[in-house]
C-alpha cells in the first residue's frame, strides 16, 4: 500500500483531494490523506510564510517516512519568501517548474514531491464553464467565462494577478460565487480525465503519483 500525505492550503483543496483524487487514486492502490496546513494554533487553512509551510512539510517528511508528502498550494498570491520565487523566467510552466524544483531543494526530504497549482484552484474550473450553471442556476455568465478560456492555450495559463487572476475573473461575473461550495463541486462535475487533458502542469502532478505504484 503506498500512502501519500497532501499538504493543502484551504479547505477547498482539502475537500478536492477527499471527494475527487482519493477514489481515483484508491482504484491504483494509492491512499491519499489531507492534512490541512495550520497557520496557528488551533486555526488552519491558508498559505502566510514560507517557514510555517516548510515547518510543517518537513515534520510530516520525517515523521512518517513510509509515506510520501506532497502538496496542493496555489501558486498564485505566494508569500514572497518562498525559494525561487525570484526567477525571472516567462514561461509560467518552467517558472512553476523552477519554484517546485527550489521549494524540492530546501526541503530536502527523499520522499516529498513538490507541486503548485498554475495559477490557482480556480483554473481547474475554467476546463468546463459551461458546469457554473448547473450549480449557481445560471448560465448567463458561461459564455463569458468560456470567452476568457478561448483567449489562453490552456486554462492554467490564465494570468497571475489581482484582477486576472482565475478566481478574480469568476467573482467579477458570478458574485455568488464560493470557493469551498462550489469550487469542488464543479470540479467534480467536470471530472479529472477533462482536467488533466487540459491543464498539463496539474497532469504532470498527478503522474507523478501514479508513478509511486510502479
Amino acid at each position: 500500500m503506498i500512502r501519500v500525505n497532501v499538504f493543502v492550503e484551504g479547505q477547498t483543496e482539502e475537500t478536492f483531494v477527499r471527494d475527487l483524487l482519493l477514489p481515483y487514486f484508491a482504484n491504483q492502490g494509492i491512499y491519499l490523506n489531507a492534512i490541512l496546513a495550520q497557520t496557528s494554533t488551533g486555526h488552519r487553512g491558508g498559505i502566510v510564510s514560507y517557514g510555517k509551510v516548510k515547518h510543517q512539510v518537513t515534520r510530516l517528511c520525517r515523521q512518517d517516512k513510509g509515506a510520501f508528502v506532497t502538496t496542493l498550494i496555489d501558486y498564485y498570491g505566494l508569500p514572497t519568501d518562498f525559494p525561487g520565487l525570484d526567477s525571472q523566467e516567462q514561461d509560467a510552466q518552467l517558472r512553476v517548474s523552477a519554484l517546485e524544483a527550489a521549494f524540492a531543494a530546501d526541503i530536502n526530504e527523499s520522499n516529498f514531491i513538490p507541486n503548485f497549482l498554475l495559477h490557482e484552484f480556480e483554473a481547474l474550473l475554467f476546463c468546463e464553464p459551461k458546469k457554473f450553471a448547473d450549480w449557481l442556476d445560471d448560465d448567463a455568465p458561461v459564455a463569458r467565462l468560456e470567452a476568457i478560456k478561448a483567449s489562453f492555450d490552456s486554462p492554467e495559463l490564465i494570468n497571475n494577478s489581482p484582477q486576472t487572476a482565475p478566481s478574480k475573473r469568476i467573482l467579477a461575473l458570478v458574485p455568488e460565487y464560493r470557493k469551498t461550495l462550489h469550487g469542488p463541486l464543479i470540479a467534480e462535475d467536470i471530472g479529472l480525465d477533462i482536467i488533466r487533458a487540459q491543464c498539463p502542469h496539474f497532469n504532470d502532478w498527478i503522474e507523478r503519483l501514479q508513478a509511486l505504484a510502479h
